[in-house]
């Protein structure tokens, strides 16, 4: 089981996209949902690589999709969150909300 080192801010991006797409989280829909919601432009190749990279750490799972005639019967990888994946972002959740009350002046009275 992997040691809790944190998350990059991409890898957390890239756990909350596979989370709002739930059975639908593969490269290019990973890709458009971070796009979607940030406003900046991504590598594909960057989200596949991490995607990967995280599923090596134990935070997603894959499997194979269906063929598709769109694909050219090609099957899609399609990724989920595991439970320590969840555990993970929880915890950066915590760490960022932590912080953001420990600045003097967004917490008037403190």
């Amino acid at each position: 089981m992997m040691k809790n080192k944190g998350l990059g801010e991409f890898e957390e991006l890239v756990l909350l996209a596979v989370c709002i797409l739930e059975d639908g989280a593969y490269g290019v829909s990973v890709k458009r949902e971070i796009e979607k919601h940030t406003g900046r432009s991504i590598l594909l190749g960057a989200v596949h690589i991490t995607l990967y990279r995280l599923q090596d750490k134990g935070l997603l799972q894959s499997e194979m999709g269906g063929n598709t005639g769109k694909r050219g019967d090609r099957r899609k990888r399609l990724f989920r969150l595991t439970d320590i994946g969840m555990r993970q972002l929880r915890a950066a959740q915590e760490v960022r909300q932590k912080m953001w009350r420990l600045i003097p002046n967004l917490n008037p009275g403190t």
